[in-house]
């Protein structure tokens, strides 16, 4: 004989049967987030702001060109990254840990006109060296300060800022009117 469950036996099955359900979701979830967190990807080990936030605005190496600068100690030869497009000059030197001291990054605007930096993004200090269409040196901005994003302005129309390794400038002894050699600039 077929025994028909009562009203208040469906509700009590209802209910077990509602706890099976969710305690198998649950667990079925807990097992998809145990395999996904198995399968993540190791914890960020790049290059990192002053908060401890990943650094991840940078930019791969770019093609590299020589360039010198005449000082009254001398000449001084560097390797430097041609930054001469949009993206590659509001990129910069962004989330690189170190710059080589005969390394650094040469921005090129193509024509004179006047420019301000920042260091939004940038973890090292750098040195500024905003010059003018004829190669001559107009200002220089020393050991600017890292992720700081207050303007540096150019202080007149350059066509190049050569980057390079905070303190460099003074190491050189690269002062305004000094000046730099490389193809961009022209007497």
């Amino acid at each position: 004989m077929q025994q028909f469950p009562t009203a208040g036996s469906r509700r009590a099955f209802g209910v077990v049967t509602a706890r099976i359900v969710a305690v198998s979701v649950l667990a079925g979830l807990a097992l998809a987030a145990s395999a996904v967190s198995a399968t993540t990807v190791a914890p960020y080990k790049g290059p990192r702001l002053a908060d401890g936030a990943p650094c991840t605005a940078g930019q791969k190496p770019l093609r590299t060109e020589p360039l010198q600068i005449a000082t009254a100690r001398g000449r001084y030869r560097f390797t430097v990254e041609m930054a001469d497009t949009d993206v590659t000059r509001e990129i910069g030197l962004m989330c690189r840990t170190a710059v080589a001291p005969e390394a650094g990054m040469l921005f090129d605007f193509k024509t004179p006109q006047e420019v301000s930096f920042w260091m939004r993004n940038t973890i090292t200090p750098l040195d500024m060296l905003f010059i003018a269409q004829d190669g001559r040196i107009i200002s220089i901005a020393r050991n600017a300060i890292p992720e700081n994003e207050a303007p540096i302005p150019s202080g007149g129309p350059i066509r190049g800022v050569l980057e390079l390794r905070g303190g460099r400038a003074a190491e050189i002894g690269a002062a305004p009117g000094d000046r730099v050699s490389q193809r961009i600039f022209h007497r």
